[in-house]
């Protein structure tokens, strides 16, 4: 391996030490944290190779910014995770420009006016956190079938008690419980 693909943290495999992290880089030598201790490697010379997958980028079309925006906009839809303007999207027309106001019980305190799309943003993240939640239980190697049952009955049931604001969404199919 040549010492320029290695960077500090990285995770390397030596082939008598194991799996360690890359410490500092040296000019034809690199010190290395394994399980038994600091070594010091020529990873030209030593059969060093990254522990972890790597990816090249060769040929690269479009600007690397625009790469990684694209990357990052495609993992965080992919998450449930939007733009406010996509959420007030979502919300149903005739609450657009509207408040939600919050009278206390006692009448010496004031009241509590937000923004209606303020207010469905965060009910939207709350859909779309049980959804990741969902998806998360349900992948999990580590849960058992009847653990995972008893967590999805957990997620059914803020399904269920969030229903009441399913009013606010334009689409049915957006609203709690679809």
């Amino acid at each position: 391996m040549k010492i320029e693909a290695l960077h500090l943290h990285m995770r390397v495999r030596h082939p008598q030490y194991g799996v360690g992290t890359v410490k500092k880089i040296q000019s034809h030598a690199t010190e290395i944290q394994f399980e038994e201790g600091l070594k010091t490697i020529a990873p030209e010379t030593s059969g060093l190779e990254p522990a972890e997958p790597q990816a090249a980028l060769t040929g690269l079309e479009i600007p690397l910014d625009q790469l990684i925006d694209q990357t990052t906009q495609a993992i965080l839809k992919s998450l449930g995770f939007e733009k406010p303007d996509a959420v007030v999207e979502e919300l149903g027309a005739r609450w657009h420009r509207g408040r939600v106001t919050l009278h206390p019980a006692d009448p010496s305190l004031q009241s509590k006016e937000v923004p209606l799309e303020t207010f469905f943003h965060k009910i939207v993240m709350m859909r779309n956190n049980l959804r990741v939640l969902e998806q998360k239980i349900n992948s999990n190697p580590q849960l058992t079938d009847a653990d995972k049952v008893e967590l999805q009955q957990y997620v059914s049931r803020c399904h269920g008690s969030m229903t009441t604001f399913n009013i606010l969404f334009k689409n049915k199919h957006d609203q709690f419980g679809s």
